[in-house]
């Protein structure tokens, strides 16, 4: 019978096998276990926060438009004579961050050139649609609360919903 050595002692190949043997057996039973423990723990994702709090009114002039809220939650907040709402700062081409130019009063994708009117149309630009809005409303202690799940699509007739703009 041949033998071999392991760790510097010498046993036969048989009993070496069997050892190995049993090492995976009881690997592949740790392994199920664990495996098994671990559907106890479901990964969660959370998702963050989809409404936010964007001051009172007075905070903005009529005629501007916001880039307070753009870094954080991709939202301008624009402020006609009229009414105040919240314009989506994601682009209709490609989903790109335009940037508001302010001097020529408009908003302009880096990426391809789309061009976006202060209200969030689209007049250049391979954008195929205007810009996006929320719901926009005043909370009971006067703030405004921008709500990101509520869209209105102008190409749907959605700005004229009472929750699409704040009358100011």
């Amino acid at each position: 019978m041949a033998d071999e050595q392991f760790d510097g002692v010498w046993m036969p190949r048989r009993d070496l096998f069997s050892k190995l043997t049993w090492l995976a057996v009881w690997g592949a039973v740790t392994g199920a276990v664990l495996a098994s423990l671990r559907m106890l723990f479901p990964k969660v994702y959370f998702e963050p926060p989809m409404t936010f709090r964007a001051g009172v009114p007075s905070d903005y002039q009529p005629g501007t438009v916001s880039e307070r809220w753009k870094k954080g939650w991709r939202v301008w907040i624009v402020r006609t004579d009229q009414s105040l709402f919240a314009v989506s700062a994601t682009c209709t081409h490609l989903g790109c961050t335009p940037v508001w130019l302010e001097a020529e009063n408009r908003f302009q994708c880096p990426c391809h050139g789309s061009v976006y009117t202060p209200e969030g149309l689209n007049v250049e630009g391979p954008a195929p649609r205007p810009l996006e809005r929320f719901r926009v409303r005043l909370d009971r202690h006067g703030q405004i609360v921008v709500d990101k799940r509520r869209v209105f699509r102008q190409e749907w007739g959605e700005w004229s919903h009472p929750d699409a703009a704040l009358r100011v």
